[in-house]
């Protein structure tokens, strides 16, 4: 199962994207939580207030009542309902049937039921504020204040409750969370795309260097060229050493072959021109056996060259020039047998090795098909893929089976000995086709000859 692999711009966006975000939420999580506290904070000051102005005007009058001097000017607290209450409670224990000894009209007919955390804690230390939520008489939530004092002319604490509804509150903390959650998410994505902007020019000599790359790969350029930022300049530097590294030993490799042929084909030269000295079985035997070393040598040197020039980068040869000139060259010369070459290739296809690889490979398939059609061959060259191409040999002769195809493939090998050539002809294109990775392979023409088809690498589209 292939891996799939994350780019490196799609890991610093995410990244960065990904904790810019995690850091506004949590803030304005915050945020609204500070607010929240603020806007309690309000509501119970004012809470605390009335019931610092019901403490200053509660008195008890000669019965024993307690009645006060002055009520809340808050016209909220005579509407009934409203959601703003006081209550002055005997011993705060009005949910025990303790007395309730004031109470506002906004109460109507209710009595408000204290929180037992104030009056546990206002009992125990009177003369303090204390503040706890609870429900009021319609199940609202409400803010509840308390405060327990000591009125003269009664023997116990009495309990001042000052209590208001709280959801016009958590309504307005709930708008500022939604307020500021929106403008918190606008700022993610401003931030967010910031950051994809920012990696996009962080990375771009990045892809400046993968292009510069792909440009010597494909033969556009011999170095990686360019002007990159401290941390890629000596991966540029080391690149373009490994390039001139791989072109010397490229070099080094056609010298030693040439080196070769030039030992071999010196002696081979000298055994031959003695046997034609000669007369006799002898002097037969050797010009033979000289004629096929020479052809044995060729090629392998064919071989080797092909070899070094597979591994070598940036090669590229122009497909179209090629068959056409090899068709127009092949026509000349078979002229006199009436041979018609029809050549098709597109003008952007390129094949990823050297011109005279190709030459050799097409020209022997051609010259071979010209050798045995009877008044047609064509070729036709096309892309089978973004790296591969396939160049298609057909003529009208009489064409081989299947048996004869895969022995016509075998080095030396030939089917006619009355037709000129050494028989390493199709072997030789096979050898070169494996050495850059291709094949060749042989079938039945639709014309009704033979049809030779050799795969290769070509450049990316």
């Amino acid at each position: 199962m292939k891996q799939t692999r994350s780019s490196l711009a799609f890991r610093l966006f995410a990244g960065a994207a990904a904790w810019a975000l995690v850091l506004l939420l949590l803030g304005a999580v915050a945020l609204t939580t500070l607010y929240q506290r603020s806007v309690l904070r309000t509501l119970d000051q004012r809470l605390e207030s009335v019931v610092d102005a019901l403490v200053a005007a509660a008195e008890t009058d000669p019965a024993g009542d307690v009645v006060l001097a002055r009520r809340p000017s808050d016209v909220a607290y005579d509407r009934v309902f409203s959601g703003r209450y006081w209550q002055i409670v005997e011993n705060g224990e009005a949910e025990e049937g303790g007395d309730v000894l004031a109470v506002s009209r906004s109460l109507w007919d209710e009595v408000l039921i204290p929180p037992a955390e104030i009056v546990s804690a206002a009992n125990q230390d009177p003369g303090t504020p204390f503040t706890a939520d609870s429900k009021g008489p319609s199940g609202e939530p409400l803010r509840v204040t308390g405060q327990a004092i000591q009125l003269s002319g009664r023997t116990g604490l009495v309990l001042v409750l000052a209590a208001e509804d709280r959801r016009p509150a958590d309504r307005d903390v709930r708008n500022f969370a939604i307020v500021s959650g929106g403008m918190f998410l606008g700022f993610a994505a401003a931030i967010a795309a910031g950051v994809f902007f920012q990696v996009r020019i962080g990375l771009a000599p990045v892809l400046r260097m993968r292009d510069s790359v792909a440009e010597v790969r494909e033969g556009q350029t011999q170095r990686v060229d360019g002007q990159f930022p401290a941390e890629l300049q000596p991966l540029a530097d080391e690149l373009n050493a490994m390039l001139d590294h791989s072109r010397e030993l490229v070099e080094r490799s056609r010298t030693h072959v040439g080196n070769l042929a030039h030992a071999l084909k010196t002696p081979i030269a000298v055994l031959k021109n003695e046997a034609h000295t000669h007369d006799g079985p002898l002097a037969d035997m050797v010009d033979k056996q000289t004629s096929v070393m020479t052809s044995q040598v060729e090629h392998h040197l064919r071989r080797a060259r092909a070899a070094a020039h597979a591994k070598a980068i940036g090669a590229r040869t122009d497909v179209a020039p090629t068959v056409k000139d090899l068709a127009r060259t092949l026509e000349k010369i078979n002229k006199a047998k009436g041979l018609t070459i029809k050549a098709e290739a597109p003008d952007e296809l390129r094949f990823k090795g050297e011109r005279q690889d190709l030459d050799e490979m097409v020209g022997n398939l051609m010259d071979n098909a010209c050798k045995w059609a009877g008044s047609t061959v064509t070729v036709r060259a096309e892309r089978t893929g973004d790296r591969s191409l396939a160049i298609t040999i057909e003529d009208d002769g009489p064409g081989l089976d299947v048996a004869e195809c895969e022995a016509a493939l075998k080095r030396g090998v030939r089917l006619d000995e009355q037709a000129p050539g050494s028989g390493l002809g199709l072997a030789i294109v096979g050898d070169l086709a494996r050495a850059y990775d291709g094949e060749l392979t042989l079938g039945r023409s639709e014309m009704g000859g033979l049809s030779a088809r050799i795969m290769l690498p070509a450049t990316s589209r």
